[in-house]
């Protein structure tokens, strides 16, 4: 494998320093992954140099921007392989997203009675959203469980799916298990009762190439930051043929066709769903990101990681007393754990004296915590630019605090 791991590294500044006396080892990577240096000096040149509001005005630093912006759309058309500009929204991240999803479609869509079908993984982000919606329209809300291992019970599909289900909203990876969900499998049953799908692909866009036209997904949402880009952008792409029925999910400015004090008539997409001043710095880097994503093999990066979970896995298990949670055949860059005696927030904390930086607590999925019966747990998530030594470390630590308790 030609994949240099050492030369990536030094595209991420962020790496190179000491916490608390020691090399960080960042095993964090799924709440926030960090930025390459083209993505930061991209930034900064535009904040510095080209900074001025998009769509606005006629006047040159204002045309730059737009450009720009409008330059990044067609940047994530590309990477997802949307049919067109116009079905790339930008928003604050994936959370936003599924809210844009829950309530539009929702109030196009949704009626007393009706169904909307998630799963037991689900980030609260894929939950809250649809319960708020079902709550105001009066519907019901349904999810999918999962069995121990993680895996997603699909052979319950047909029983929770009905004919009174609107639409389903799944994880394409789950950020607590690290399970890689059937999502074409799942999407192709759902369209044969015609049926949308939403993907959440907050974990699925770090490590697996999108193509939504292949998917056939409906709506698919996901976050810049996960994706080596900035913070505050997001994107949600969705099927014009959803997308031209559902009415806005904020009023305000450019998303407006013609205002009067009686009525307002609406934008053409994707403007209908964007208003207000964008993010558009952050849109920018967020194209820089993905740029530089695109530059690397995309198949070496994919041996790699799965050589690492597998490494990484396999070390923990040697301690004793250490239970993972999720270990379904199909899985992704992320590892959940406790140690008997030690709880989470103290396993954190002591780590993060040893310089790595791993998340502990509820991990933003209470019913995962509920079908296993735990308050909290301990997820290191892992990255390209996390290196096999940084697994030693990482164990011998383990067994060091464990010793201490």
């Amino acid at each position: 494998m030609s994949l240099d791991i050492s030369a990536i590294r030094k595209e991420f500044p962020i790496l190179d320093q000491k916490i608390n006396g020691k090399p960080l080892i960042y095993f964090d990577n799924a709440a926030t992954a960090q930025r390459p240096l083209q993505v930061i000096e991209k930034m900064d040149e535009f904040s510095l140099l080209t900074n001025a509001n998009i769509h606005r005005a006629t006047h040159t630093l204002a045309n730059k921007t737009t450009e720009a912006f409008e330059s990044a759309r067609e940047t994530v058309r590309n990477y997802v392989n949307a049919q067109e500009v116009a079905e790339v929204i930008f928003t604050h991240g994936t959370t936003e997203s599924i809210n844009l999803v829950a309530f539009s479609f929702g109030e196009a869509f949704i009626n007393q009675g009706d169904e909307v079908v998630v799963t037991e993984m689900e980030h609260h982000a894929n939950i809250v959203p649809w319960q708020m919606m079902c709550q105001r329209r009066g519907a019901i809300l349904k999810a999918i469980p999962f069995a121990d291992n993680g895996e997603l019970c699909t052979d319950q599909f047909d029983s929770i799916v009905t004919d009174k289900t609107k639409i389903i909203a799944i994880t394409h990876v789950s950020n607590t298990l690290g399970t890689v969900n059937p999502i074409a499998a799942i999407i192709s049953k759902a369209h044969e009762r015609n049926i949308p799908v939403l993907i959440d692909g907050a974990q699925g866009v770090p490590h697996f190439r999108i193509d939504v036209q292949a998917l056939d997904c409906d709506f698919y949402a996901f976050s810049g930051h996960k994706i080596y880009g900035p913070t505050g952008i997001g994107v949600l792409y969705g099927k014009r043929k959803w997308l031209d029925q559902m009415p806005p999910f904020m009023g305000g400015g450019e998303m407006i066709d013609r205002v009067t004090l009686s009525r307002t008539t609406y934008n053409q997409l994707p403007y209908k769903f964007e208003a207000g001043t964008p993010n558009y710095v952050g849109a920018i880097g967020l194209a820089s990101a993905i740029q530089f994503v695109q530059n690397l093999d995309h198949q070496e990066l994919t041996i790699y990681e799965n050589q690492f979970l597998t490494a990484a896995t396999l070390k923990l298990k040697q301690i004793e007393g250490l239970k993972i949670y999720g270990e379904a055949p199909q899985k992704a860059g992320v590892v959940s754990f406790n140690i008997d005696g030690i709880h989470p927030f103290d396993l954190g904390t002591l780590l993060d004296q040893l310089g790595i930086a791993v998340r502990t607590g509820r991990l933003c999925a209470d019913p995962v915590m509920d079908h296993f019966g735990v308050e909290n747990m301990v997820r290191a998530s892992f990255s390209f630019y996390n290196t096999f030594d940084e697994i030693d470390v990482f164990y011998k630590a383990l067994i060091r605090l464990k010793a201490m308790f």
